[in-house]
């Protein structure tokens, strides 16, 4: 754990140099019942969906393909991307999720999502989400500026798939209540390649 208290802020994810190599709170911190329904990629610049999964527990093969087991008491909360090459090269996505709520009200809603090759922190995005009521769907689309890298650095990655990780934190009211981890490879083919 990083700290002596019992949770963990935003402000300590913020100062954390490199991936994290544990989850930093339990499964059963998510106090809110929030379950993540629809997750969308879409390149901003032309419209066009890059990735889309329903997260609904009817959608079992979708989720086998991308959701890896590491322990059974950490199913869904890490998640393994292949894309193609040309990912790389898009200068902004964005990328909406669909959530539900259960019975209590979350105030303070925030993600904050840190980006690594190795352990180079490639970018940290921190989004406010604001209030949520209860027993609500919500609908919340982050809009990401892909980093500008050199041409090596991006054969470096393409060239090493699953070396580029992300670590996803959510907070309510400041107190860290789901940590999700993923893993990218960006070596991928698809009809337009």
């Amino acid at each position: 754990m990083l700290l002596a208290k019992d949770y963990v802020t935003p402000e300590d994810i913020l100062k954390l140099p490199s991936i994290t190599n544990n989850y930093l709170c339990p499964i059963d911190a998510n106090i809110y019942d929030i379950e993540f329904l629809r997750y969308k990629i879409r390149d901003l610049k032309t419209g066009n969906t890059i990735l889309e999964i329903s997260l609904s527990k009817d959608n079992e093969d979708i989720i086998n393909d991308y959701f890896v087991e590491n322990d059974s008491n950490d199913l869904g909360r890490f998640i393994r991307y292949q894309f193609t090459p040309n990912f790389l090269k898009l200068k902004s996505i964005g990328a909406t999720f669909e959530f539900k709520i259960g019975n209590k009200s979350i105030r303070n809603f925030r993600m904050i999502e840190k980006h690594y090759f190795r352990n180079t922190l490639l970018q940290c995005y921190d989004f406010n989400f604001g209030f949520c009521m209860p027993n609500s769907t919500n609908t919340w689309e982050h809009i990401y500026d892909v980093p500008s890298l050199t041409s090596s650095f991006i054969n470096d990655i393409i060239n090493n798939p699953f070396e580029s990780k992300s670590d996803t934190f959510y907070f309510a009211d400041g107190k860290l209540i789901i940590h999700n981890k993923a893993d990218y490879s960006f070596n991928g083919v698809s009809h337009e390649d």
